[in-house]
């Protein structure tokens, strides 16, 4: 006998919607992408171009991210039951990639500069470094809140981060340029870009693929879950246990329960699965429960290939 929660909506409902954020800094980002694009010409800037290049990587990022939060919107089909709530974590995946990719380079370019630091107008670059700081610094404010929400506003947050990084970084090397000439501060302060950056990406692409590898969600511990079933009257045994996440807070959870064979007889099975569902849900902070009841004299011919 299987039975489910009821009253839960797979849609969009509840979610909060992250789709004018995102827009809103997009379109910042790609502001401070054309002005320091502006600001290398005439400059003659490397360190503005390469950090304009960062920023087209976070445009590409953050689009992802956008598209990402349109996506997850559309609500549950019988093809796609959870609907494209699954696409928020494809698209923190794709972005985690993405700043992977720009760190790693940050770092290999860093490098080539300590051999060869290239001639810069240090003016035009405090200039159109500060530009892209107040950029960056609007795009923080208005994704801070919103942050904690989901991995793929996650993500973004760190997009527009490392974009202030980058223009700090871009500030601090002008600076020593225009007070002692020293060429290679531009080499040094990407280089300390490149070690903020990787840290915080892998530990996103961690979290990420720890989620489409269908791994159990790192807060549920399933040893104290059986306990706590077992625990309950009329409860013989638990096994085939599964819980997954399908996205931010939205864990799911499966479980054979093995149960007195009175209890198909008796009525005690439809209290027993509020019981159990309710006791996910407060306990364990899981809404979607899947219960299969078995009785004793059943088990003993399930053959179990899980825990």
């Amino acid at each position: 006998m299987s039975s489910h929660a009821h009253g839960h909506d797979h849609g969009h409902s509840g979610l909060i919607d992250h789709r004018g954020k995102l827009a809103a800094v997009l379109a910042i980002t790609l502001a401070v992408l054309v002005v320091e694009v502006v600001g290398a010409v005439i400059s003659g800037s490397l360190a503005l171009l390469a950090d304009a290049a960062h920023m087209l990587t976070d445009v590409a990022g953050l689009t992802l991210g956008l598209v990402a939060a349109i996506l997850t919107r559309r609500p549950a089909t019988p093809e796609r039951t959870w609907g494209y709530r699954r696409a928020e974590v494809l698209g923190a995946a794709a972005q985690a990639g993405v700043l992977l990719a720009v760190g790693l380079y940050v770092i290999v370019e860093g490098v080539r500069r300590l051999f060869s630091p290239p001639e810069v107008t240090s003016d035009a670059m405090l200039l159109f470094g500060t530009i892209g700081l107040v950029g960056n610094l609007i795009g923080m404010a208005i994704l801070a809140t919103s942050r904690g929400d989901n991995l793929n506003m996650r993500a973004a947050f760190l997009e527009v981060v490392n974009d202030a990084l980058g223009s700090v970084a871009v500030l601090v090397a002008a600076g020593v340029i225009a007070t002692t000439g020293w060429l290679r501060a531009d080499a040094v302060a990407s280089l300390v870009i490149g070690v903020l950056i990787i840290p915080r990406t892998l530990r996103l692409l961690r979290e990420t693929v720890h989620v489409l590898l269908e791994s159990t969600p790192k807060d549920l511990d399933l040893t104290l879950v059986r306990s706590r079933l077992c625990a309950m009257p009329h409860v013989q045994g638990v096994h085939d246990l599964h819980a997954t996440q399908v996205a931010t807070a939205l864990p799911v959870f499966t479980a054979h329960v093995v149960v007195d064979d009175s209890c198909f007889h008796d009525g005690h099975l439809a209290g027993m699965l509020d019981e159990i569902q309710r006791c996910m849900a407060d306990e364990f902070d899981v809404a979607h429960s899947t219960i299969q009841f078995e009785a004793v004299s059943h088990s003993a011919h399930e053959r179990s290939m899980h825990a």
